[in-house]
């Protein structure tokens, strides 16, 4: 059953282990399961702290997760697309059939 469950559903599953195991149980459950101590921690502080269920879908928490590099740095796509001339864009390359990675065209090839 464990690998139908989502990762947030996981951890409140083996939280809930843990305090029925009682002292030590956070260790004994994160071994056993073969996850860190503090992700069993972290589930045990979420069932006792009570937090609202997350709405369907949703495995993160709003905000949760890396931002993009385009939202992070707004000059970021004008520059990498100033990097490839207007006129060569979507142009096949005739040595290469397409791909540049076989014809040193392509940076680190």
């Amino acid at each position: 059953m464990f690998p139908h469950l989502n990762e947030r559903q996981q951890r409140l599953a083996l939280a809930a282990e843990a305090r029925l195991l009682g002292h030590g149980g956070v260790r004994a459950v994160a071994r056993a399961a073969g996850v860190s101590e503090t992700t069993v921690r972290k589930g045990v502080f979420e069932l006792e702290g009570g937090e609202d269920p997350l709405p369907d879908g949703r495995v993160r928490r709003d905000g949760g997760g890396r931002k993009s590099a385009e939202k992070l740095d707004r000059l970021l796509v004008p520059a990498l697309l100033a990097l490839v001339e207007p006129d060569e864009r979507g142009i096949r390359c005739r040595r290469c059939g397409g791909r540049p990675s076989r014809c040193g065209l392509w940076p680190g090839s």
